[in-house]
């Protein structure tokens, strides 16, 4: 773990472990904005890993910035951090210095599309995008859209668009975004990103904040298990409940590797300016901790009995969330069977030096 590393998982640690409570989740799901962790997270400078220095960022890697998006997932943080982390990432790669405050990115329904055109007074976009995180409360959106022959990064303030309220299954806000001739505060070509580079790099954040959940539901169950008394001793003696755990702790591990497997491969991407292996990597994350947030949460299920499904106890914030960001930028099935085809056109010979290449 680089310097850069320790220092944000030391203050996403800190900041979160005392601010995210089961009362201020309690409250974000009943529809309160949360305005002072925001502040505070803003304020301590986690909310622009990925910008770059000259436009008000910390210039990190994205393994670096793998801690901030494992710990929003870890704590379930009721805000739109991981959006606006990737919101940042691609206005920077477009050359376009992020606004502060809350941003999130927004895509268009598989077939659907978005048209971003341009006309006397500037680029406008029209086009609905079903369930955008925190599309109602974000300041900016960041949409990624091919115009003119290019990939274009635009990005359109809250007043230029209409969110319809919804939300996912941990009641995260998740909005239907009506674009009408609206107005992008600005639009640049976005040279290295693919069109649906919001997709992939959705799936990207959803991989790691994923294995930071999952990290929460083994750490509750570990908790319970030791606290629990059955018979006379704590059921985490039991053989039976020591290795349904070690299975979660397993899968803590699996899809932790495939997050920090992912990230490596953008970074590598980004200082060679060679793609090809990215894709491949989010895929292959996207689909095991897909996999894994059904595993883990079932498993942890099974270690409180009942009470974990109270909703007084914190369990549930973390697996609705698991069950909900599986689905997200592509369930693991849909990306499972993209990769099988990806597999397929590799080859048999080539397969193997794919997997295993480092450089």
């Amino acid at each position: 773990m680089s310097d850069i590393s320790k220092m944000l998982g030391d203050t996403v640690n800190r900041l979160f472990s005392d601010r995210v409570t089961p009362e201020l989740l309690t409250a974000a799901e009943e529809g309160v904005w949360p305005g002072a962790l925001w502040k505070a997270v803003e304020e301590a400078g986690l909310t622009l890993p990925l910008v770059s220095e000259q436009r008000g960022g910390v210039g990190c890697d994205w393994l670096d910035a793998r801690v901030v998006l494992h710990g929003a997932g870890q704590y379930a943080a009721p805000i739109p951090l991981a959006e606006t982390i990737l919101a940042g990432w691609l206005l920077d790669r477009a050359g376009i210095e992020p606004p502060m405050g809350p941003m999130s990115i927004a895509c268009a329904a598989p077939g659907a599309g978005l048209h971003l055109f341009r006309d006397a007074d500037g680029w406008r976009l029209d086009g609905v995008c079903p369930r955008v995180p925190w599309g109602d409360a974000a300041a900016h959106l960041v949409v990624v859209e091919e115009a003119e022959g290019a990939v274009r990064v635009a990005l359109v303030a809250r007043g230029d668009y209409h969110a319809e309220p919804g939300l996912n299954m941990a009641r995260e806000p998740r909005d239907i975004v009506r674009f009408e001739n609206a107005p992008a505060a600005a639009c640049n070509m976005a040279a290295g990103l693919p069109a649906n580079a919001v997709t992939l790099y959705g799936a990207l954040i959803r991989s790691v904040q994923i294995g930071g959940a999952l990290e929460r539901t083994l750490q509750e169950s570990v908790k319970y298990a030791n606290d629990r008394i059955q018979f006379g001793k704590p059921i985490g003696k039991f053989q039976a409940v020591q290795q349904s755990l070690a299975q979660l702790a397993d899968e803590v591990a699996a899809c932790g590797a495939a997050g920090t497997a992912a990230c490596a491969a953008v970074d590598k991407s980004l200082h060679s300016n060679n793609s090809a292996d990215v894709w491949l990597r989010i895929a292959a994350a996207k689909a095991r901790t897909g996999e894994g947030a059904g595993r883990g949460a079932s498993i942890a299920h099974q270690t409180h009995g009942a009470f974990g499904f109270t909703y007084e106890h914190v369990l549930h914030f973390a697996t609705r969330r698991l069950w909900s960001w599986r689905a997200e930028f592509g369930t693991g099935d849909v990306w499972a069977a993209e990769l099988g085809s990806r597999v397929v056109e590799i080859g048999a010979d080539n397969l193997w030096e794919t997997m295993t290449a480092t450089d």
